[in-house]
């Protein structure tokens, strides 16, 4: 990024090819949209373009190019003005929903109940999983992101997950009565 920021835009390509898939795994557990997805990630590299003179070289690349996806994110809801609650997560969440001793009828169930879980987060919060679980960011680096603590972070993400908790199981209740 520092060669990019220096002028040399060719390292841009470069950067695109590193970091494209975990960008578009972002903003598509985010919208469940494969094309904005696409679009969102061609926005945030025209931004890593516009704003490179911008990246001060001191943190890390990851956590400044994460903090611009979430503004990509923030402006495309706040231009279409909507609020849509349609997520896609795989399996990787339901370990931190269900204990030892508990079993669901089946897969299709368990996914099913934990996309209810997960529409009934608050954004931030379902944010917070999103960074940590599905991007792989330790906490250090989304409290950059979001302009807070880590303890902060690590305060809000034990809360997601008991919310999110709380949610599938009552959720799992109503389904399997």
């Amino acid at each position: 990024m520092l060669k990019v920021k220096s002028g040399d835009l060719s390292k841009l390509g470069l950067l695109f090819e590193r970091y494209h898939k975990p960008l578009f795994g972002f903003f598509y557990r985010n919208t469940s949209k494969r094309e904005l997805s696409e679009d969102l990630v061609q926005t945030l590299f025209e931004r890593i373009l516009k704003y490179r003179k911008n990246f001060k070289g001191e943190g890390m690349f990851t956590t400044w190019m994460y903090r611009i996806a979430r503004n990509v994110l923030i402006d495309h809801y706040k231009q279409y003005q909507r609020k849509e609650s349609m997520f896609n997560y795989d399996d990787d969440m339901s370990k931190y929903l269900l204990k030892d001793d508990q079993d669901l009828e089946s897969v299709e169930l368990k996914h099913l109940c934990l996309r209810k879980a997960m529409d009934k987060l608050d954004s931030d919060k379902l944010e917070i999983i999103i960074l940590s679980r599905y991007q792989g960011l330790k906490y250090k680096e989304i409290a950059e992101i979001m302009g807070t603590t880590e303890g902060a972070i690590r305060i809000k993400m034990f809360r997601a997950l008991n919310d999110l908790r709380k949610h599938f199981l009552k959720i799992q209740k109503t389904v399997t009565v």
